[in-house]
């Protein structure tokens, strides 16, 4: 079986979780005798080329004026996006549109002919054209290629899929790993909803990565629940080791919270939690580590109860200094407010590290070695924090028992639902 995937990024070049989610996949895909040609909007030359055939879509030239086009694209509007955005940060704050400019595509020959189109590789403010423009390239591409099957990674790849379905006939699969609705709550982008209804009606099936997203993707956006398969996400394996002691790990004790500074992570929880274990335990150091919309309103929060000397903030971590966060940390928290799945807490477990996740999020479905909150209970959550510090029995049992959870999370298995899900669509 032969896929034609898209996404919008890849391994080594990421901004969160949705780029490890697709090396994963095609990784276990490729186990299970699946061969993936993955199209990306840029590509840099150094990503692993073992696990998919990579197309990088800035390379593909287009011939606009070839009928195909005009009958596919001749409905299609452009919007000029005035701001930064990525696929699970809050449109309300990085998806301005106070300057949105809607134009009617056409296709003159006399300016348009062969062509490439530019891809940033990045969330700028021309977002919404290169979306557009990678559904340009979808179609060349889906023409070249022999495949069997299309699949399509959240909204900002849902056009390509659909460009491609019709100028193939192969049945699309969407895979939702976040909704609008996660990222900004009840103050949605209705263009970014738009194009997310669009792919969810154009899809033959349907990927969520967590029943907490299937009830969304029902409820909030009409789809008949048969079409919508839940397939949970994985983690890469680890290597076999023993749980660190505090002595390991450095003789301070160290929460981190690991993930992009944004509305849907729920970072002012963690800075509350973080207030009340802070007056119990003079010894306890707080990490943030990332980037995003909220950090500047949370750096004045922290300075403002006086915790500066006490909470770190790193910026952006990748590679394997992920790797070293987690090796120094005490405590990993997930605190947040809407979360789809979360692959950073498996990361946390994977390392050895206790964690305490909120139960607003998909990963606590499957997770049983965990300490679970509500994101918003910031009592409870300076507690479980609080115990995981200062109970060594109860710290050292959720490190082993959720370490072995784990491991057991492969990809190789999600990728076995997942091409049932392909036969499904398919038959």
């Amino acid at each position: 079986m032969r896929v034609l995937m898209f996404g919008w990024e890849f391994p080594p070049h990421i901004s969160g979780g949705l780029g490890t989610a697709c090396y994963g996949m095609c990784k276990g895909l490729l186990a299970q005798n699946v061969e993936v040609i993955f199209v990306a909007p840029t590509l840099h030359g150094d990503e692993d080329k073992g696990v998919a055939h990579l197309v990088n879509a800035s390379d593909v030239e287009v011939d606009l004026r070839h009928p195909l086009y005009k009958e596919i694209f001749k409905n299609l509007t452009y919007i000029q996006a005035g701001a930064n955005l990525i696929p699970y940060v809050g449109t309300d704050q990085y998806f301005s549109l106070e300057k949105a400019l809607k134009r009617a595509s056409h296709f003159d020959t006399e300016i348009y002919s062969k062509r490439k189109y530019s891809f940033s590789g990045a969330y700028r403010a021309n977002l919404m054209d290169e979306v557009n423009n990678l559904a340009m390239v979808a179609v060349k591409v889906a023409t070249g290629y022999d495949f069997d099957v299309i699949h399509a990674h959240d909204w900002l790849t849902y056009r390509a899929g659909i460009a491609a379905k019709k100028a193939s006939g192969k049945p699309l699969v969407i895979h939702v790993h976040a909704t609008e609705y996660d990222r900004t709550g009840e103050n949605v982008n209705t263009i970014v909803y738009g194009i997310e209804r669009e792919g969810m009606l154009a899809a033959d099936k349907i990927i969520t990565v967590s029943n907490y997203t299937r009830e969304i993707v029902i409820k909030r956006y009409g789809i008949d629940p048969a079409k919508v398969t839940t397939v949970y996400n994985a983690v890469e394996p680890g290597p076999d080791k023993e749980p660190m002691d505090e002595k390991a790990r450095g003789r301070r004790k160290i929460v981190t919270f690991l993930g992009r500074v944004t509305y849907q992570k729920g970072p002012e929880y963690f800075v509350e939690a973080a207030r009340l274990v802070m007056e119990k335990d003079k010894d306890v150091r707080f990490v943030m580590a990332g980037s995003g919309d909220m950090l500047h309103t949370i750096v004045r929060r922290v300075a403002a109860l006086g915790m500066g000397r006490r909470f770190n903030f790193t910026g952006f971590l990748r590679g394997a200094d992920v790797d070293r966060m987690y090796g120094m940390s005490s405590v990993y928290v997930m605190p947040s407010v809407s979360e789809p799945f979360g692959i950073s807490p498996l990361e946390a477990m994977r390392s050895n590290v206790p964690v305490v996740i909120s139960k607003q999020s998909g990963v606590s479905e499957i997770l049983s070695h965990a300490l679970k909150v509500d994101f918003w209970d910031v009592d409870a959550m300076a507690d479980a924090i609080y115990g995981l510090l200062h109970y060594p029995a109860l710290s050292q049992t959720f490190a082993r028992m959720g370490a072995a959870d784990a491991q057991q999370l492969k990809w190789s298995s999600a990728a076995e639902k997942i091409k049932q899900v392909y036969k499904e669509a398919i038959s």
